[in-house]
């Protein structure tokens, strides 16, 4: 995204160039140096309303009323809606990134319930009767049940993107590197925008892998956590897929109604988790967009 946004920027400043009169040797001097300031940040919002669901049990799905798009490009380091980063390579080709940014798992263990249940939640969606973890012993009153804490963590990775008439594809890999799961993402998306006239609308697929101690971390039930009504349970690394479509119609240069559309598919094992209600996350999201 970041080498699309330059490419975008010196279309723009071409096209403005070649609508111009030649201007003098200080005048060009000042374009070029002005220019680019003036473009450095790049801040958007759009209004409406949308949702995410939450594949965490006894927790609420997560409502979207503003999407905010904040981002800043210097000479090599860049801030882009909350990873940090700096160019390692940069050509016509491709674009090679080093970037710190927080893990998104997190994102679903922020709005969580406690409830009394008559039941112990168990791999595969199946359930059992209430036990003492400790005796084995059978329990005949409801227990608590509250989905377990689980801390954000900051990852540290590459990023590869290509881009041109074929659409744009990205590759990354991240590792903890704040000691909170020590494990590592692998991921890898396409897309393709079709434009005509005010209308654009560009599909995207994607694949993910999360490694055993990533998964484990977010998605299982430790041996401290293994209790009357949630069984230990280990999750491994897998593949896991997403697809989505993003479609705006411009109402003027900065103005737009946007609606977007997502489907993620979680890996097999963390899907078996007893964390976990459904085998997916879905979102959805439409309004009002300015670019400023």
């Amino acid at each position: 995204m970041k080498n699309l946004l330059k490419i975008a920027l010196l279309g723009l400043m071409a096209a403005n160039a070649s609508g111009q009169a030649p201007a003098t040797d200080a005048g060009a001097e000042t374009n070029a140096l002005e220019l680019p300031e003036e473009r450095r940040w790049r801040l958007g919002a759009a209004l409406g309303y949308g949702e995410r669901s939450n594949p965490l049990i006894q927790s609420d799905d997560i409502p979207v009323v503003i999407d905010l798009d904040i981002a800043w490009f210097g000479e090599r380091w860049f801030f882009d809606n909350g990873d940090l980063g700096v160019s390692l390579v940069d050509n016509r080709l491709f674009t090679t990134n080093l970037v710190a940014r927080v893990n998104s798992d997190r994102t679903f263990f922020g709005k969580t319930n406690t409830r009394l249940v008559s039941v112990r939640m168990m791999a595969g969606g199946a359930t059992g009767a209430l036990a003492d973890p400790a005796t084995g012993e059978t329990l005949q009153t409801p227990q608590p049940l509250k989905p377990p804490k689980r801390d954000y963590a900051v990852e540290l990775g590459l990023e590869t993107l290509f881009g041109g008439e074929w659409g744009q594809a990205t590759f990354r890999a991240f590792h903890d590197a704040s000691g909170t799961h020590d494990g590592y993402e692998i991921s890898a998306d396409y897309s393709y925008r079709f434009t005509r006239g005010r209308f654009s609308v560009a599909p995207m697929v994607g694949v993910t892998w999360k490694s055993s101690d990533l998964s484990n971390y977010y998605w299982g039930v430790h041996r401290d956590e293994d209790s009357a009504t949630l069984q230990f349970y280990e999750p491994r690394g897998g593949l896991g897929w997403e697809t989505g479509v993003r479609a705006s119609y411009f109402l003027s240069k900065s103005v737009r109604f946007a609606v977007s559309a997502n489907y993620e598919r979680l890996q097999h094992s963390v899907a078996q988790s007893p964390l976990v209600v459904r085998d997916h996350v879905s979102g959805y999201f439409a309004g009002l967009g300015w670019q400023f």
